[in-house]
């Protein structure tokens, strides 16, 4: 059997020998030759994979350090020519070596493009988590604001405050407006600051529309109570019903009798003592006297007949209304007669006066003339039936002769004229011509406006007033009101005092 292994292992010799025909020098150090065919090499992926493609730097994958050299496999007994040829034509093992060596640089540039995409990857979560870091660290600042905010509360003055504001209190308006309207005048430091303040302040229920003077650089709190202050409220003006524009003074005392112009220059005054600002008296004349009528407010279906009234100082009789006006007092004189006038027409107008010729016969301008004359002659009660006194004795053409036109031309007035007094002559005196006096006579109320705009029926053309206590007794007869004039002489109402 030894002998069979040993002629088999000789031929296979023989054949390799001339297969693999080798030159003697190559073959001369064939002593020192190890056969090392038994070992198989161990391939580890990690080192392709780790290994840097030619011209790479990989900041991620540190350079590996060189692995220490592997130790000599132990020798083997040596083993027969033809089976270390067996084991050297080991199938697929130096085509794995090979495809593996091959494979390397693919391998490499794939395991680049991994690196630099966790690269990018790692990079845009930074990017990300960077962003909403900013956007959280800002939402927390501008919460803890807003809870500061509501912890300390709004802006509020806390020094000294300082000179007057005039704010305006429009009608219809809320505590939140008026607040605005407290901030943007500087009045107080914020509109919350008023407003925490009003809301507490049942009072607010009760403000009326008009003008406030209240102290600026105010906090909250103060700016409540300055304006229910009985200074607070300015260019509020009240008109009495039948005043005139002008100062006049009364026959048997004396005493002045404040016109419209004196009314509305006390109204306007801001500030007390020697620090009030005013516009005076003779300001609001000069500017009701010379200003032209349009500049001073006066409405279209006037506009014609003042500008041909014989007096100029009278131009603006009438269209200035009785009753509450309210005007800024920070404005100039002409600007605060074209207020007044514009107020007041929407006042008329509003009564009915553009439709009135229909019940009277009368122009819009001629009803306000003959409404001023009933202001002057009559009681409320009795204006109806003095509107249809006018109106009957208009249409015959029968002069009014009416006391009150008298009157107003005089410097000294009283309900009695005398014979002299009714004898002038002036643009005004119904005793001396037929007609409607030029001007009106005086302010009229809305009550007065009404009654000549619709004039009770009847046929009345005389009246008068026999007592103090304004008892008015109406005739179409003259001798019934030759009587009725006696039983005035006898209560004394019309005694003169000239």
């Amino acid at each position: 059997m030894t002998d069979r292994w040993t002629r088999a292992e000789e031929r296979y010799r023989q054949n390799a020998e001339r297969r693999y025909r080798r030159d003697d020098l190559e073959w001369s150090e064939a002593d020192d030759y190890e056969d090392d065919t038994t070992v198989i090499p161990r391939y580890e992926d990690e080192l392709y994979e780790n290994e840097p493609y030619p011209g790479e730097e990989f900041a991620d994958n540190p350079p590996l350090e060189p692995e220490p050299p592997r130790r000599a496999a132990p020798q083997r007994p040596e083993r027969g020519r033809a089976e270390r040829g067996r084991r050297t034509e080991r199938p697929g093992r130096s085509g794995a070596r090979g495809g593996s060596r091959s494979q390397r640089p693919k391998r490499s540039r794939m395991a680049s493009r991994k690196a630099a995409e966790r690269k990018r990857r790692r990079r845009n979560l930074f990017v990300i988590a960077g962003v909403f870091a900013v956007l959280f660290v800002g939402a927390l600042g501008f919460a803890g604001w807003k809870f500061m905010g509501k912890l300390s509360g709004p802006a509020d003055f806390s020094g000294p405050q300082g000179p007057l504001a005039i704010i305006q209190i429009k009608p219809g308006d809320t505590a939140t407006q008026i607040a605005d309207t407290m901030a943007d005048k500087d009045v107080v430091a914020s509109s919350g600051a008023f407003y925490e303040a009003a809301v507490r302040n049942t009072n607010m229920n009760s403000i009326q529309p008009g003008y406030y003077a209240i102290p600026s650089h105010s906090k909250g709190a103060e700016a409540v109570t300055a304006l229910f202050s009985k200074d607070a409220r300015v260019g509020n003006v009240v008109i009495s019903e039948g005043r005139q524009l002008h100062d006049s003074s009364d026959v048997n005392t004396g005493a002045r009798k404040d016109g419209i112009y004196r009314k509305i220059a006390e109204a306007s005054c801001v500030g007390t003592g020697s620090a009030a600002k005013c516009v005076t008296y003779e300001q609001l004349d000069q500017a009701g006297s010379t200003g032209d009528p349009m500049a001073l407010g006066v409405p279209t279906w006037a506009l014609e007949r003042v500008k041909t009234v014989p007096d100029r100082s009278r131009q603006l009789e009438g269209l200035i209304a009785g009753g509450t006006l309210d005007f800024d007092p920070t404005a100039g004189a002409q600007d605060i007669l074209k207020q007044l006038v514009t107020a007041s027409a929407r006042s008329y107008e509003a009564s009915g006066l553009a439709q009135s010729g229909a019940a009277n016969g009368l122009s819009a301008y001629d009803t306000l003339i003959a409404a001023s004359l009933v202001e002057r002659e009559a009681l409320p009660q009795d204006m109806s039936k003095v509107a249809r006194v006018i109106v009957n004795r208009l249409a015959v053409q029968q002069p009014l002769q009416f006391d009150s036109t008298v009157n107003y031309a005089l410097d000294k007035t009283e309900v009695a004229t005398t014979d002299s007094d009714r004898a002038h002559k002036t643009p005004w005196n119904t005793y001396a011509m037929p007609g409607l006096p030029a001007t009106p006579i005086s302010a009229p109320s809305l009550e007065a406006m009404r009654a000549m705009e619709n004039p009770a029926p009847g046929p009345w053309l005389y009246f008068v007033t026999v007592d103090k206590q304004g008892t008015t007794l109406f005739t179409e007869n003259y001798n019934e009101h030759l009587r009725n004039i006696e039983k005035a002489r006898q209560s004394g109402i019309l005694d003169s005092g000239r």
